[in-house]
């Protein structure tokens, strides 16, 4: 039996739980800003619509080195900084005229651990703000390609357009179809594998004086191998300047040069000894030095010469021949335009210092990287096609074969 009493002291127990979990309501649920809730607002009236989006997410650890940024939308980038993660090391950077996107100035480096923090305003000046930290693609699960010719040179018109990987590529075709090479002259350029990691690009001819030639790189998250990825996102243009195609008579021990058609100057030459020949086939100019020690060892010649001073020479080889001043030879008996007796490359006349005026120094500044440089008559074989940048000595049916694409 219930009496008035306890009825009356449980109402009011009643009662007070009833107010305490209205409090709790209120403290938990309610609006910390009485004022806004006196108006009938909510907090959606102070969030900015501005959305931030930064492309390598956080705690990412295969972020790209080449496409990485800040994007928003419905609203404009205040305030952008990228630190490399854990030091004080900023990463230039630059927001876009419109205010739309954030990119770095340069390409990040591989296994890399960076932070970015954004801040952005709507069309009501709301703010918002997003941080990513993020670890770049190592070395290791990455593959990057180097290069010829550079950005912006003017070559010659046998100059290739020549890749080589620092790793082995399986997945050619998909390799090969992310680069393309197109000329303003419209001339067919095709890709060809020499092994794993080298992919050169040239047409059916010399490439045609004059023409801009653009080469467009787009490996960024391309499959090079199993479980390895490219990072290159680019676009390279290079100028063909005037054709000029120098060829070297063994048998007369000259060199003519050949200017968009017109010779130029014929020059006497020493070439390669009996004992040394020098190479056949049409060789192109990959390298130039005012000066640069040659030693017979790095070549395989044991101690013969090492010479600290070679001037105005020019690489037409990866194995080592050169055409180049020669100031070493007997003055009582000079053996340019009369016989070789080199150790295989091709010999001007020229004087110690690389100064003065001689034809070594006049082919030297009158030659471009990618100029042409043909031997013939000479007892030795025709060079490799991939013995330096040379693949023009390959039949064109066979270049096209060797494509992957």
């Amino acid at each position: 039996m219930t009496t008035p009493d306890i009825a009356a002291r449980r109402k009011l127990l009643a009662c007070a739980a009833l107010m305490v979990g209205a409090l709790t309501l209120t403290a938990c649920g309610g609006s910390a800003n009485a004022k806004d809730d006196a108006k009938g607002g909510d907090d959606s009236a102070k969030t900015s619509v501005a959305k931030i989006a930064i492309s390598a997410k956080d705690g990412a650890t295969d972020a790209s080195i080449n496409s990485t940024g800040v994007k928003v939308s419905d609203g404009k980038l205040t305030d952008v900084k990228m630190t490399v993660a854990g030091s004080d090391q900023a990463v230039p950077g630059s927001i876009s005229s419109d205010g739309k996107a954030w990119k770095p100035k340069e390409q990040l480096e591989r296994g890399t651990k960076y932070q970015i923090s954004a801040t952005a305003k709507d069309t009501k000046g709301r703010t918002a703000a997003a941080n990513s930290i993020f670890t770049t693609v190592t070395s290791a699960n990455s593959f990057i390609g180097t290069y010829t010719p550079d950005n912006g040179t003017t070559v010659g018109v046998g100059m290739p357009v020549s890749f080589n990987f620092d790793k082995a590529i399986t997945n050619r075709k998909d390799v090969q179809s992310h680069i393309t090479v197109t000329s303003s002259s419209g001339q067919k350029v095709v890709g060809h594998w020499f092994g794993s990691q080298r992919l050169d690009f040239r047409p059916e001819e010399y490439w045609k004086a004059g023409s801009k030639v653009t080469m467009k790189i787009d490996l960024d998250g391309v499959e090079g191998t199993n479980g390895v990825y490219g990072v290159q996102k680019k676009t390279v243009t290079f100028t063909v300047g005037r054709s000029q195609v120098s060829t070297v008579d063994v048998n007369t021990q000259t060199m003519t040069v050949v200017r968009d058609g017109k010779t130029l100057k014929t020059i006497p030459i020493s070439a390669g000894s009996p004992q040394h020949t020098t190479y056949n086939g049409q060789m192109v100019i990959s390298e130039k030095f005012v000066q640069t020690r040659m030693n017979s060892r790095t070549v395989g010649l044991g101690g013969e010469y090492d010479i600290p001073d070679v001037p105005h020479a020019m690489r037409l080889t990866t194995s080592g021949t050169f055409i180049h001043g020669n100031y070493w030879y007997n003055k009582g008996n000079p053996p340019f335009g009369r016989q070789g007796t080199s150790h295989g490359c091709v010999g001007l006349a020229d004087v110690q210092g690389a100064g003065g005026s001689t034809p070594a120094k006049w082919f030297y500044d009158n030659s471009l990287i990618g100029d042409v440089v043909v031997v013939k008559n000479s007892p030795d074989k025709t060079v490799a096609p991939d013995n330096g940048l040379n693949g023009w000595n390959m039949a064109w049916s066979q270049w096209v074969a060797g494509s992957a694409s």
